[in-house]
């Protein structure tokens, strides 16, 4: 299965073939760590260290019941696993509807899960309409909806749970506008090419792409002479061939709204830096969306709050990590941010990098990488970017409600 997955992903929503391996690993590693720690996870909570004489008291974790998980099409493995794979270890049932971009990945999932031991129709496939989702989303039977997804559909989601019966609970996973700063002792050798695999990896179709750079006036132009450089180095064309690097984008709607927001752009002043007449194959009305440079941009322009979900990103020039700071905040999203500095020859730089940190209005911040996500940190959004969390120990939490039990043994006297 796993010399399959590549291809089908490839025909079903354009990813390269030579990147879908990578999708299989990441589930593996994810499946690995959330087994590995479910059984800590998943115990009693004993308090004998404080109970009085005569009583105990401990807390269970009890399965919530029927969860519901609407998977998107950007990563349809990697992504329903960090709530499929919880859930059915703490005790639930799930039915897990895959997007109609991609309806085959969730049959391969179950199937998977079958042959590793579990019992048919734990988890059932659902492909369903978008009125027949909402039909479930309302249903009593269902006591929790994990969605991922744009910000639109996430409300939509949301109101509609608490449209139905009783109070159940959502997860709602969604848009970023992912920033990277780059500080003026960042090494730049290994910066670059970092940014550029984290802006244009999967055509841009990440919820944690690098979306936009701010970079230290010190180093602003050679970084951004680097990074164009590397740009125009990509091969976009035919996925199934194994020596494309960035494939077609989703859909024919999200190609013209990324080439709007790059127009619109340069319309209000930004400049492109890739010639477009390298990429022939990226024509108007073609999926095909050439991979885009823009600098002389600011906080007026979409292409810098907006996401885009596509192959392009926007660079800044700034001063200081204060500007920094406030211009990597002024978004409606909160997904991740990533700060590049040598925090290993300059010991006050990994202190300002924690000042920042802490400064940051997101989910998860990273110091030199971006653009993944480890299975033992929790993984949530601040801001319009969602609610909940998936993997860590906390994604256990969501998935089972607490329950005390208070015994008082001794009744005499």
């Amino acid at each position: 299965m796993q010399d399959e997955i590549p291809l089908d992903l490839t025909l079903q929503m354009g990813r390269p073939v030579s990147q879908g391996a990578g999708e299989v690993r990441g589930l593996v590693e994810r499946a690995e760590y959330m087994l590995s720690i479910s059984e800590s996870q998943l115990e009693d909570v004993q308090l004998t260290d404080t109970d009085k004489s005569g009583f105990r008291r401990f807390i269970k974790r009890v399965p919530l019941g029927v969860v519901f998980v609407i998977a998107p099409w950007n990563y349809p493995y990697l992504t329903p696993i960090n709530s499929v794979l919880p859930a059915i270890i703490a005790g639930n049932t799930v039915l897990l509807k895959p997007s109609p971009q991609t309806p085959v990945t969730a049959e391969r999932l179950v199937d998977a899960l079958i042959k590793a031991g579990l019992p048919k129709d734990v988890v059932q496939v659902t492909h369903l309409s978008v009125e027949l989702a909402r039909y479930v989303v309302r249903s009593p039977r269902v006591e929790f909806v994990s969605f991922t997804g744009s910000v639109k559909g996430g409300r939509v989601v949301g109101r509609t749970a608490a449209e139905g019966e009783g109070f159940k609970g959502v997860a709602l996973e969604l848009g970023g506008k992912d920033p990277a700063y780059v500080r003026e002792d960042a090494d730049l050798n290994y910066t670059v090419a970092e940014l550029v695999d984290g802006a244009f990896f999967n055509s841009g179709q990440s919820c944690c792409a690098i979306e936009r750079i701010y970079v230290h006036e010190s180093l602003y132009d050679e970084f951004v002479k680097r990074f164009a450089e590397i740009t125009q180095t990509y091969r976009l064309g035919d996925p199934t061939n194994p020596s494309t690097n960035l494939g077609p984008v989703v859909s024919l709607a999200s190609a013209v709204r990324i080439r709007k927001q790059i127009d619109d752009a340069v319309a209000a002043g930004a400049k492109k830096l890739v010639p477009e007449e390298l990429f022939p194959i990226a024509r108007p009305g073609t999926t095909y969306v050439a991979p885009q440079v823009l600098v002389d941009v600011d906080h007026s322009m979409d292409v810098m709050k907006e996401e885009s979900f596509g192959p392009i990103v926007g660079i800044m020039k700034v001063f200081s990590d204060e500007e920094a700071l406030a211009l990597m905040n002024d978004s409606p999203y909160g997904l991740t941010a990533s700060i590049w500095t040598n925090a290993e020859k300059n010991p006050a730089s990994e202190k300002a990098f924690l000042s920042l940190a802490d400064g940051l209005e997101t989910g998860t911040v990273f110091l030199n990488r971006c653009d993944y996500l480890d299975p033992a940190l929790a993984w949530t959004g601040a801001k319009d970017s969602g609610r909940g969390v998936s993997l860590s120990k906390f994604g256990y939490h969501q998935l089972t409600r607490a329950k005390s039990v208070h015994m008082k043994i001794k009744t005499t006297k």
